[in-house]
């Protein structure tokens, strides 16, 4: 697959571009070591209209902070990419370089560290109109680009990367951009925001197209440091906007359970249309919100061909157009752990999207292109039906009939490995079992809410899975990590964890594991396939000197006074009791939730 940097037919797809223009008369100004500017402000204070700053790579070039008053400048980096270290400095008060002129285009720096005395500094201040910024990587400053409200502004950001920006306060951003006229964000890495939000953009036009917001687990080394987002997408004023072809991930720990918000300020903008198209959600929280579309906006957002993994609600927006999603508690990825999310296995993914069509403006709403990691893009090869989420499988096409083998709450039970979905109404989340599975929310989660759901497995065999699993990020210290079936948990940090197995969900905390690294921040991970049998120290019948005497809701019943335990998977809380006790949650408490559990009594 190629790269994406000049494919014209892309451009138009996802909208505009904006290049600046350039005078015939331009001159080329070259910085860097033996150059005839040391530093790159040295030519901007020069530079005239339509002139262009070539920067020498390779090279930092420490506290070199300007105001740009040209238009039409073109600064760019050549024979590598250079660093601006802000290094404690700053312009005006307001960032590394403060943009008052028109139409900049910045292509191939880093920049990094502006601070100013309110906590509001960047290393872009955009006050002008019009701004392209490509293949460049923009992290820990308070803001990476902070933009002003203008409506004549057209802004391009593609192939960059941002992250750990913010100041901490939850008022800074990897990026906050203004009132304008449009944004158009494509081909780009944007994570770990500090507090803020991965992308914050007040435009009327938003244009979203073949990114990655994500963050970087605790103790994994990432290219800056790990963040606590809150949104992962802020459109706080609506505004026609297409969000496409994204991998958008909430990660475990965050500032807020919303993945994507929309109109929550109020639908001030000239549009209140929303379109969420061919997208792959990733839930790794374990409860939240993926799509907040605030009650204020009138116009139904639609929501279609998306992949939705983990818990939690799919739309806020009762009157949402949702067609042909894919929702499941663990979907099967080519390699998540290495976010390879080509789809695989599954029928009610690949060539199972619909043909989203076109906007209400008549903008083409089809993918056309799936997000390369690091901050790039190569076309999605579309040649027969659409896939469901951000990627085309590598599979060849699948097809299959439905043999229902079960209500709700019963068991589905059919020969070898297959596929196995569960739902009402053309509404489904899927697994691959062998054999056997639990009809039940636990096992797929809920695909569509108040309708009782049913189970039928596919007609396709599929090879038992064999490959090490991956693990899936699920919940910080502290709290609950929720997951269907039986599945090896561990629970750590910076490569020392311990693991256990659990049914269902198991609690984030050094009670249940130990502390494998104190001193630090731990969190949970789940193993992304499931096992069939559960360690025997997690089981009341095999633990010497314990026997079971109720399930959850019955009473336990024994001769003299005996301590009780009520628990799960190793978890309990136990009491002292004289003939008989309740084996409920109002007795003992829950220890541990979203778990059935049971009683026993010590012999």
């Amino acid at each position: 697959m190629h790269t994406l940097r000049n494919h014209s037919r892309l451009a138009a797809t996802v909208l505009m571009a904006f290049a600046g223009v350039s005078s015939a008369s331009a001159a080329t100004l070259s910085v860097g070591p033996g150059k005839t500017y040391a530093k790159p402000c040295a030519a901007i204070a020069v530079a005239k209209d339509g002139d262009v700053i070539e920067i020498t790579g390779n090279t930092t070039y420490s506290g070199d902070a300007c105001s740009i008053s040209r238009n039409n400048l073109t600064i760019r980096g050549v024979n590598g990419r250079p660093k601006i270290d802000a290094a404690g400095k700053n312009a005006a008060e307001k960032g590394i370089w403060v943009v008052n002129g028109n139409n900049l285009t910045v292509e191939n720096v880093e920049m990094y560290g502006a601070k100013v005395m309110d906590g509001n500094g960047a290393a872009f201040r955009l006050q002008g109109a019009g701004f392209t910024l490509r293949n460049s990587f923009i992290h820990d400053n308070e803001n990476g680009i902070l933009a002003n409200a203008n409506l004549n502004s057209d802004i391009l950001i593609e192939y960059s990367e941002f992250g750990h920006n913010g100041h901490g306060d939850g008022q800074t951003h990897n990026l906050y951009i203004g009132h304008v006229k449009s944004l158009t964000f494509r081909y780009s890495y944007s994570h770990d925001a500090n507090v803020g939000h991965n992308l914050k953009s007040r435009a009327d036009t938003n244009m979203i197209a073949y990114n990655r917001f994500s963050s970087t687990p605790p103790g994994e080394t990432g290219s800056t440091a790990y963040g606590q987002p809150s949104y992962e997408i802020d459109l706080p004023n609506a505004g026609t906007s297409y969000i496409i072809g994204n991998i958008i991930e909430q990660p475990a720990l965050n500032q807020n359970p919303a993945m994507v918000a929309y109109g929550e300020e109020g639908a001030t903008n000239a549009g209140s249309d929303l379109y969420v198209i061919n997208n792959t959600f990733l839930n790794d929280f374990g409860d939240g919100t993926f799509l907040f579309v605030s009650g204020k906006v009138p116009t139904p957002a639609v929501i279609q061909n998306n992949i939705f993994a983990g818990i939690g609600t799919l739309s806020t927006q009762s009157s949402s157009v949702l067609k042909t999603n894919y929702r499941s508690v663990s979907p099967s990825f080519a390699d998540r752990s290495k976010y390879d999310l080509h789809p695989t296995l599954s029928t009610l993914v690949i060539d199972a999207g619909s043909d989203p069509g076109t906007s209400a403006k008549g903008v083409s709403l089809a993918p056309v292109a799936q997000y390369k990691h690091v901050a790039a893009g190569e076309a999605r090869p579309v040649s027969g039906k659409l896939d469901i989420g951000a990627y085309e499988a590598k599979d060849t096409a699948m097809s299959a009939t439905w043999t229902t083998c079960a209500n709700e709450n019963g068991t589905c039970s059919f020969s070898g490995t297959r596929e196995v979905r569960f739902g009402a109404n053309g509404v489904y989340s899927s697994v691959v079992a062998t054999g056997s599975t639990p009809c039940t929310l636990a096992a797929f989660g809920d695909p569509i809410k108040g309708v009782v759901k049913t189970c039928s497995y596919s007609s396709n065999t599929l090879a038992a899975p064999t490959a090490t699993p991956a693990w899936i990020l699920c919940t910080g210290e502290s709290s609950t990590c929720t997951f269907s079936g039986t599945r090896q948990v561990r629970y750590g940090a910076n490569g020392s964890f311990v693991t256990k197995t659990f049914t269902g969900a198991a609690p984030c905390t050094n009670a249940a594991f130990g502390d494998p690294a104190p001193g630090v921040p731990k969190y949970c991970s789940y193993a992304s396939t499931t096992v069939t049998t559960v360690s025997t120290t997690s089981s009341a019948a095999a633990d010497p000197g314990w026997t079971v005497c109720a399930g959850e809701g019955k009473v336990c019943s024994f001769s003299g006074t005996r301590q009780v335990r009520y628990g799960a998977n190793g978890v309990y809380a136990t009491k002292t009791a004289t003939g008989s006790i309740a084996c409920t949650n109002a007795v003992f408490g829950d220890p541990i939730s979203n778990v059935v559990k049971s009683c026993s009594y010590k012999q």
